[in-house]
Formats: structure tokens, C-alpha cells, sequence
């Protein structure tokens, strides 16, 4: 097993090769999506990509402990797919996710315009962590949540009175998308990673799905989301990339926070 709170220059499978079976709590993973955005992220073929996608998932699956979860991010299309993978091998589906991205307008004119990511949430059994509580978002409604906070609101013959730190999480998730965070006097900055994904949203998945001291497996690690939530929410985490640039990137990042 390697020592955990690191991240490694590896390719997922060679990573995922030097992982303990049964020893993941959870497993964050943001793959390629084959949408030709960069040289790791084209494939000579949808089928050839599919292939490679379904390998690294039955690599990783059984690193997961029995109470595990994972989370994969990727394309609505591609998502259906992978979800019929993940159900194949047994895994038990608990949420398709949309990540509302409010990533500015759209230009298409045949189709509705692309604006969100899926993100699949599946466990190794029925026994999982869970911490709803920890995930609470804010009512939408609030003047009548104001009104029921004074005098409750009638249901099923009793009063129903709004929780203080909001209501439960939903499956549809409103996030800015990175590029649109890191304006500059209005104008969309390059990044040095071309897909980061916000921490807040990272960090909504590790308080929900693990706990203090649990390890947090990310085998795409890109520019380090994924261990800087970790470090945050004091889990452990293990991370890998096969791009040393991103590695280094990752580390400064870690090292900052």
C-alpha cells in the first residue's frame, strides 16, 4: 500500500495496482470525458474510450471497502453508460447528480444549450456513511420559511418548524464553474488546469460520504481539489496523475493550503 497523504505520478492503473483492496472510504474521481480538450482527454474512438473507462472502474471498485462510496463526474451522455457499468458489477445506485454549472450563455442553435455535468454517486453496499446533516442548504422560500420559523407550518396534525441550518440537499447542484470564479475586470482567465472543479462542491461530497480520518482516493488528481478538501475536512486522501505537470501543480496547491 502507498503511504497515504501523498499524491504520485502514476497512471490509474498503476496506481490503483499499489492500493490495498478494501482500504478506500471514498473514491472522488473526475476522469477524461473524451471531448478533445486536450491530448488526455482524446481517444482514437468512443468504443475505444468506453473500454479504457470501464477498466480503470473495475480497477478501482475493489479498492473500495464494503461501507464505500464513489463519485464519478462526466458528460449526462457518457454518465448513462457508466451507470450500466457501475450496476453491472453490483454497485447500488444512489443519486445521478447535475451540476448546474451557470457557465455563461450558450451558442447553440440546434440543441438546448450544454450547461451541466453529471455526477454519479453509487455505494459498495447499503451500509454507508451518509451525513446529511453536514450538507444542509439554505431554503429557497424564504418568506414563508420566516413565517413558519415563528409559528410552524401545519402538516399531518403537527407543527412543522424549519430547521436552522436549512433543508436537505438536493440531486441538482448550482455551482459557478472555476472559469467563471477567477474572472479578472470581467474577462475569463486561463487556468492551469483546463477542468478544475470547485472546491466548495468537493468538499460537499467528503462531508457527506466519509468521515474525520477516513481516506479519500482520487486517481485523476489533476490540480489537487480533491486532497485540498480532504486536508480541509481532516480526512486522509491518495491521488495520482499521470501528468507530472499537474502533479507539481497539485503538490503546490496541497502545500499552500
Amino acid at each position: 500500500m502507498l503511504p497515504i497523504n501523498s499524491i504520485y505520478h502514476l497512471d490509474c492503473f498503476k496506481f490503483l495496482n499499489k492500493i490495498n483492496d478494501g482500504s478506500i472510504d471514498l473514491a472522488v474521481i473526475d476522469p477524461p470525458y473524451n471531448m478533445r480538450k486536450a491530448e488526455w482527454d482524446t481517444f482514437v474512438s468512443e468504443t475505444d474510450f468506453f473500454q479504457w473507462t470501464f477498466s480503470w472502474i473495475d480497477a478501482l471498485l475493489p479498492k473500495l471497502k464494503q461501507t464505500g462510496s464513489v463519485y464519478i463526474f462526466n458528460t449526462p451522455y457518457n454518465s448513462a453508460f457508466i451507470l450500466q457499468h457501475l450496476s453491472h458489477r453490483k454497485l447500488i445506485f444512489q443519486n445521478w447528480i447535475t451540476w448546474d454549472k451557470r457557465d455563461g450563455l450558450g451558442s447553440s442553435k440546434r440543441k438546448y444549450s450544454n450547461g451541466q455535468e453529471t455526477i454519479l454517486f453509487f455505494t459498495k453496499s447499503k451500509k454507508y456513511t451518509f451525513n446529511y446533516d453536514d450538507i444542509r442548504v439554505p431554503y429557497e422560500s424564504t418568506e414563508r420559511i420566516d413565517h413558519a420559523a415563528k409559528k410552524g407550518i401545519l402538516k399531518n396534525g403537527k407543527r412543522w418548524f424549519p430547521n436552522p441550518n436549512g433543508r436537505f440537499c438536493g440531486e441538482v447542484w448550482h455551482f459557478p464553474s472555476e472559469r467563471h470564479v477567477t474572472k479578472v475586470n470581467g474577462k475569463v482567465q486561463k487556468l492551469p488546469h483546463i477542468t478544475p472543479k470547485p472546491l466548495a462542491m468537493i468538499e460537499r461530497i467528503i462531508k457527506a460520504s466519509s468521515n474525520i480520518g477516513d481516506i479519500v482516493l482520487d486517481c485523476f488528481i489533476g490540480s489537487g481539489t480533491t486532497a485540498i478538501a480532504a486536508k480541509k475536512l481532516e480526512r486522509n486522501f491518495i491521488g495520482a496523475d499521470s501528468n507530472l505537470s499537474y502533479i507539481k501543480l497539485a503538490q503546490q496547491k496541497i502545500n499552500h493550503e
